[in-house]
């Protein structure tokens, strides 16, 4: 077996574990009401006023994930912050990135867009934590893009951290904390 092959073999199996992991998260339903949302891209929020306290917390917690760098966005809004991985880091599902490494991004509203495992996509969904890209399904692999809403206070931050975290997992095939 070559080293190619190994490693693949390795990616995948992690992949897998993390995607049997991601479904059995339990997410409550978000009591806050669910903002109102463009049908197009750019898509983002209506009439969300931003917590800068909750983007800088977010914005800090992101910034330790092992092999992320964040930076101006490559893809999305001026004003948006990227979450880059570094050039030498493997992907799992190298589909779900939308450009460069830029897994997730957080918008000025305060709202991200990230890739999931589709199941956690469609429960995220269902319980009010975000809603699909409008072109989610128009590109292969996109199947779990969402947009995850502005939290509005720490404990809605919490599992919007959860779900970055998520995200991270899916697409690098590794654990945040193993």
């Amino acid at each position: 077996m070559t080293i190619r092959s190994i490693v693949f073999v390795t990616v995948a199996f992690i992949a897998s574990a993390k995607t049997g992991w991601a479904q059995d998260l339990h997410l409550p339903t978000r009591e806050t009401p669910i903002p109102e949302t463009t049908n197009g891209v750019p898509h983002v929020q209506l009439g969300i006023e931003p917590n800068p306290d909750l983007s800088e917390k977010l914005l800090e917690r992101v910034a330790e994930f092992p092999g992320v760098n964040i930076g101006p966005t490559r893809v999305s809004l001026p004003g948006a912050v990227g979450f880059q991985l570094d050039d030498d880091m493997s992907l799992a599902h190298p589909e779900v990135i939308v450009g460069g490494l830029e897994f997730a991004h957080l918008h000025p509203d305060g709202s991200l867009h990230a890739s999931l495992e589709p199941d956690l996509a469609r429960k995220a969904v269902q319980a009010g934590w975000a809603i699909a890209h409008p072109w989610a399904n128009q590109r292969e692999g996109w199947d779990g893009f969402v947009m995850i809403y502005t939290p509005t206070n720490l404990e809605e931050l919490d599992i919007v951290l959860e779900l970055v975290e998520q995200s991270y997992g899916y697409v690098t095939g590794r654990a945040i904390n193993p």
